[in-house]
């Protein structure tokens, strides 16, 4: 019967597992190489334009929701002319450039005020009969003042009375008249592209076309970074990846000049898939930054030589062990079993088998049941009675060989897991890297300090909106409000008394003391859910004169509470870590991980970090960002962190709030952590490898054989009543099926006086509970 499993498969799994381990750190860890750039600092890039082109984005979304609005909440004159209607209509000052009234079938201008706005490729007559209630701003570059940003909305006035001569007004046919006698118009208002947002000293950002001509160039500090002949590429470059690679996003390198390397990150404003109706594809956001360029680090090939040629004389010593202590002792007692047992019968030839000693090992427990077998084939053969068989003095047996080969495995995996390829996180992390996260922890205060003015503006709209109006219509005014703005947990209205006399969404998490003036607050310190609320007085003057007319608002004020899950996706930036927005005192309102209201943050290092940022009496502060040791979390290794005031103007400013941030060192793509990784990787499939190895060993070879030793001793010292019964198919399974021969040709032996006689007695059953 062919043996199943048994002593080799395990040796060779041994072997060959810690062959292909030696393998991997001389392709993983040999295959590090320091870069010019590390991979880290052009991530972080990319991640940096990323966050302008949603700024700009955003920026843009923004100002045509005020366009619109304020076209919606102007009241243009029932009579006149389309000029006077226009100038009624189009916002004053900066950043309007100009504006101009189009007919809404035709599409023609109707009149125009300020620069001229650039209709050209636009479609005008399309945009004008489109029926989408808002249309998306479009990016025009084909005037000559420069790139525009258009914007529209639509707007209808009264229909102007009838000449006097009875005839009917030029405008009124133009535009057209609705059943109710009011005109139809499309505004569309021209600006200036706005200056991007970019942080970071030196860091410049271009607004390139599609073309790959630059629309716009904004310096975060001092003076744009200029491009030489191999630089000036990178515009088109990034164009061109954003058109036909697919990605939204990516980092290049530019030429080196003056001991520095320029690195440069891209990211699509538009997406790329069409559905983006606001931009075409094409038009992207390119940074662009000056970096000191590592020097050439250390080698590691050498390392993962020396180390790859120890794990393969490791795995080679120990599988010659095994197989000199264990395989072959155990494959020669399964022979000599079987041979004794074969010899056990009555044929001349067969017991001449008998004849033959059986050779015991000198190590361990073969060498104890090969003894045993010995004595046993003695008795078979009338030359002694039973014996015991046991060593003078106990010596260490395969137990221990396990123990002693799996302790040389962990001597080369431990300190590749601990101990080899450590760098200091000062060390291995780059000051660009440094200055990046600062860069992108800025960003996302501006995120947050944009949202909030945003809020803050847009109550301010409302409360213009409701100054005077009936109960009715400024409870309308709020509902309407509330579902355009999902940052607004809860809108209400309170009265000169404070009293809640309006509400739309849900009910304040704590109603706002009534306050005077205008601005943001934090409404609560301590419960489970901080409140935050911008508040807006309501126009007094409108209220003065509508008051004796039944208006409720007179002396009221209007307020939002924002929502805190709000916050949450504000703070949230892929690969910028942790991030959390604390008060005045480092208490945590928002984060992009679970928290607790007003918990202090995860470690001293960044409370210390963050109190760095704090300034005199009357100052806004400045960030600040450093290689935090003592990690940000329990058991957390070192971690780059940063820290940002949240706003110097606007009505965020006197908050005293902070945007904190921190990324693990070992998360980022450096060369120094790249190689640990790999090592420690190293380490621990060694340790893997050869611990389910011999653990498989020990299960299926060690415990049988000790168990195997024992009942072959008690065989051999006189015990004839227990039954053996084999358990496996294996080598051990097969000399415990040939002393359970051996036992029944003993016991043959003592009653028939000497004769043995087995050959007419079955074998016993390798299932376990059979009777032999």
């Amino acid at each position: 019967m062919p043996l199943l499993g048994g002593v080799r498969p395990p040796i060779a799994a041994l072997l060959c597992a810690l062959l292909a381990v030696a393998v991997f750190p001389t392709l993983g860890v040999g295959a590090v190489h320091e870069q010019e750039v590390p991979q880290a600092v052009r991530d972080a890039e990319r991640r940096i334009a990323e966050d302008a082109a949603a700024s700009f984005k955003t920026s843009v979304d923004v100002r045509a929701r005020a366009v619109r609005r304020s076209a919606a909440s102007v009241r243009a004159p029932a009579s006149g002319a389309p000029k006077a209607t226009l100038r009624s209509l189009l916002p004053t000052g900066p950043p309007a450039r100009g504006g101009v009234l189009l007919a809404p079938h035709t599409g023609k201008p109707l009149a125009a005020d300020g620069e001229t706005v650039p209709l050209t490729g636009v479609g005008a007559a399309a945009l004008a009969r489109s029926p989408a209630a808002n249309l998306p701003p479009r990016l025009v570059t084909s005037g000559r003042a420069g790139p525009r940003l258009l914007f529209f909305a639509r707007v209808t006035v009264p229909a102007p009375d009838r000449n006097q001569d009875g005839k009917p007004d030029q405008a009124r046919d133009l535009a057209g008249e609705q059943g109710d006698g009011a005109r139809e118009f499309l505004l569309v208002v021209s600006e200036k592209v706005a200056a991007l947002t970019v942080h970071g000293d030196g860091r410049t950002a271009q607004l390139v076309g599609r073309n790959g001509k630059v629309l716009a160039t904004t310096a975060a500090a001092g003076k744009p970074l200029t491009l030489d002949a191999k630089d000036r590429t990178l515009p088109s470059a990034a164009a061109d990846a954003g058109l036909h690679t697919g990605d939204t996003s990516g980092s290049m390198l530019g030429d080196g000049h003056d001991g520095l390397r320029r690195v440069a990150g891209w990211a699509s404003v538009a997406a790329m898939d069409g559905k983006d109706d606001t931009f075409e594809p094409g038009l992207t956001i390119l940074t662009l930054r000056d970096v000191t360029p590592a020097k050439g680090g250390a080698d590691h090939t050498g390392f993962a030589i020396v180390a790859a040629g120890a794990l393969v004389v490791i795995a080679v010593l120990v599988t010659l062990v095994l197989w000199v202590t264990v395989q072959r002792p155990l494959l020669r007692l399964h022979l000599s079993a079987a041979r004794l047992a074969k010899g056990a019968g009555e044929l001349p030839v067969v017991r001449a088998e008998l004849a033959r000693p059986v050779a015991a090992g000198a190590f361990g427990e073969p060498g104890r049941v090969g003894r045993a077998l010995e004595s046993i084939r003695r008795q078979l053969l009338g030359q002694t009675g039973p014996e015991p068989v046991r060593p003078v003095r106990r010596r260490p047996g395969a137990r221990a060989l396990v123990l002693i080969c799996t302790l040389v495995i962990v001597a080369w995996g431990v300190p590749l897991l601990f101990l080899l390829n450590r760098v200091p996180a000062a060390q291995a992390v780059p000051a660009a890297a440094v200055a990046d996260q600062q860069a992108r922890t800025e960003a996302t205060a501006d995120r947050v300090r944009q949202s909030l003015g945003q809020s803050h503006a847009d109550l301010a709209a409302t409360a213009s909106a409701i100054a005077g109006a009936p109960r009715e219509r400024a409870a309308q005014v709020l509902r309407r409000e509330h579902a355009d703005h999902p940052t607004y947990r809860s809108l209400y209205m309170l009265d000169h008394t404070g009293a809640i006399v309006l509400r739309a969404g849900k009910e304040p998490l704590r109603s706002l003391v009534r306050p005077t003036g205008d601005g943001i607050t934090q409404v609560n310190t301590s419960g489970k859910i901080p409140a935050i609320a911008a508040y807006v007085q309501i126009p007094t003057a409108k209220n003065a004169k509508n008051a004796d007319k039944g208006g409720d608002t007179a002396s009221a004020v209007v307020v939002a509470e924002i929502g805190v899950d709000a916050l949450n996706d504000l703070v949230a930036r892929p690969g910028l870590g942790r991030v959390w927005l604390t008060d005045e005192h480092h208490r945590v309102l928002a984060a992009s991980v679970g928290f607790q209201a007003f918990q202090s943050l995860p470690s001293r290092a960044l409370t210390r970090l963050v109190a760095k940022t704090d300034a005199a009496p009357g100052g806004a502060g400045s960030p600040a960002s450093a290689v935090l040791h003592a990690g940000t979390a329990p058991g957390a290794g070192p971690s780059v962190a940063a820290a940002a005031p949240l706003a110097q103007t606007g009505p965020a400013a006197g908050l005293g709030w902070r945007v904190v941030s921190a990324e693990p060192a070992a998360a980022l793509k450096l060369a120094a952590y790249q190689v640990q990784s790999r090592t420690m990787l190293a380490g621990l499939l060694a340790l893997a490898a050869g611990g389910a190895c011999l653990s498989w060993l020990h299960i299926v070879v060690v415990r049988p054989l000790r168990t195997l030793t024992r009942c072959a001793e008690r065989l051999a010292d006189g015990d004839r009543r227990t039954v053996l019964y084999p358990v496996h198919h294996d080598e051990c399974g097969s000399v415990t099926r040939s002393l359970e021969l051996l036992r029944q040709a003993l016991v043959e032996r003592d009653r028939g006086g000497g004769r043995a006689y087995v050959a007419s007695v079955p074998a016993p059953s390798f299932q376990r509970g059979s009777a032999p």
